[in-house]
């Protein structure tokens, strides 16, 4: 993955370099520097976020189906 993609993945996720790095227990320094020169990216990282966008997107599914009411009619029934 190069770096065009990387920055483009984060910005999809809503994450700054520093709350990447934050999540990973790192430094947004660290994870500038992904990218440049010899420091690649690691490999696991395009899965990684694409799955956290998935889950994302996943929870304002459930939150919609939540706030919708569905769940209800489907437990109580249609009445």
């Amino acid at each position: 993955m190069d770096k065009y993609i990387f920055n483009n993945l984060l910005k999809t996720a809503g994450l700054s370099k520093k709350e990447f790095g934050e999540i990973l227990g790192t430094t947004g320094a660290t994870i500038s520097n992904w990218g440049n020169e010899d420091r690649e990216i690691p490999y696991w990282v395009e899965s990684w976020l694409n799955l956290y966008i998935e889950n994302l997107q996943c929870k304002k599914i459930i939150e919609a189906i939540k706030e919708s009411g569905v769940c209800d009619v489907i437990r109580n029934g249609s009445k």
